[in-house]
């Protein structure tokens, strides 16, 4: 990189690149804690190996000039000073919790490469007009507690405090109970802290990007999600001396739905997304005539009025269904999650960024929730996306190419320093 002082200011700022080989190295050392022998890591969210993670990312920190600030769900602000610390930061973030047999990559990376982005500022001296933050979140997985994206989700007054204190893991432990045990309840209250923009920089979790041969995903937004039980029952018989038109058979009944609601998600390309992911067919016989069949229906899109409509085709079917064959169809919702448009400002940012950096970019979408989807009730939000292996993520093969991390960083980078700006 050419660090010239008699450069243009502009242009010293547009030659900016982050240090792709310290992030990698940054990364690598997290995954230290709490590594797996297949090459990932389980580090569940507020146990001895998260504290020891936080400690580590907080350290790093410190190391770079930045100040902390933990609240009282025991989300860290890690923060940059810029020259009028009057102006509401400019934040990145993720988290560093992971799944039982997470990987290197989902949350840390989001983490690290805010570090990294203050690094490289840091390097060439160059000072904000807005303070600059790297935020991680508590339980965004939600493996050890629930809801997932707690902290973020606290943050945004999207459930309460006492809400998330009160949850517990599998061995009766609450939230409350194991921050303080591990020293992060903080004395900040959730939410008292302001935001003037937020990007998240994060693998893609699927097979977008690479399919395709992309390096950049400028995501637009996040799919809303609506899930549902379904129950089809019919009558129990004996296989063999029951004639075919005779039977009521909840299972043949059942997979005819099931194929609707992989039929609705291609209808609503390219975002309809359409899984039945759980069946349980009673009484699991082989020879015996299904009498009741219950399963899942997972439908997703990228707007609450597209995946609505997708639920009222698929109840449709099934109530036609339901006349045709004489069977009950019982369809319950049982959870709801609203799809989240991101801000065009930073959305623009990133495609720009992407751009100006000479890498191949396309506009995506999140399947997946993150912490962005809380932070883009606050303030104006966006997520970068690169790709990883075989779309591979929540596994410990979970992998992405460093050439392809420290792309997702400079573009951070340069998004952040176009909402920040450079004091002159």
């Amino acid at each position: 990189m050419n660090t010239r002082t008699d450069l243009p200011p502009q242009s010293a700022v547009s030659a900016l690149r982050v240090n792709g080989d310290r992030l990698w190295q940054s990364l690598m050392e997290l995954a230290q804690i709490g590594a797996t022998p297949k090459g990932g890591v389980c580090r569940l969210t507020l146990t001895d190996l998260d504290k020891q993670g936080r400690d580590l990312v907080l350290a790093w920190a410190r190391e770079a000039g930045m100040t902390i600030t933990i609240d009282k769900i025991g989300n860290g602000f890690m923060r940059r000073a810029g020259r009028n610390n009057a102006l509401p930061p400019i934040m990145t973030g993720s988290h560093i919790d992971t799944q039982p047999t997470g990987g290197k990559f989902d949350g840390n990376y989001g983490v690290l490469a805010g570090l990294e982005v203050v690094r490289t500022l840091n390097d060439h001296g160059i000072q904000t007009e807005a303070p600059i933050e790297v935020a991680f979140w508590t339980n965004e997985e939600g493996s050890r507690f629930v809801p997932v994206m707690m902290g973020s989700g606290v943050f945004a007054k999207a459930f309460t405090l006492e809400h998330a204190y009160a949850a517990t893991d599998t061995e009766g432990k609450s939230v409350k109970g194991e921050l303080e045990r591990i020293g992060y309840i903080g004395e900040q209250e959730p939410g008292d802290h302001p935001m003037g923009a937020y990007f998240e920089t994060h693998i893609e979790q699927g097979p977008v990007l690479e399919d395709a041969d992309v390096t950049i995903g400028v995501v637009q937004g996040v799919l809303g999600i609506r899930w549902f039980d379904c129950t089809v029952t019919g009558m129990e018989a004996h296989a063999g001396p029951t004639p075919m038109a005779l039977r009521r058979d909840a299972l043949q009944v059942a997979t005819q739905l099931m194929q609707e609601v992989v039929a609705c998600a291609l209808r609503h390309a390219p975002h309809g997304r359409g899984t039945v992911g759980m069946v349980q067919v009673h009484p699991n016989s082989r020879n015996v005539i299904p009498g009741r069949v219950k399963f899942s229906i997972d439908l997703r899109n990228g707007s609450d009025a597209a995946v609505d409509q997708m639920a009222d085709e698929v109840k449709a079917y099934a109530q036609k269904l339901a006349q045709d064959s004489g069977l009950s169809i019982q369809i319950e919702q049982v959870s709801s999650y609203p799809a989240q448009a991101f801000h065009s400002d930073c959305i623009d940012a990133v495609q720009r960024a992407a751009a100006q950096l000479g890498y191949s970019h396309m506009p995506v979408v999140s399947g997946a929730g993150h912490d962005a989807v809380y932070a883009a009730r606050l303030a104006p939000t966006g997520m970068i996306f690169i790709p990883c292996k075989d779309g591979i993520s929540h596994n410990e093969i979970e992998d992405a190419k460093p050439e392809h991390i420290t792309a997702g960083a400079n573009v951070l980078l340069h998004a952040m320093l176009e909402r920040a700006g450079v004091a002159r």
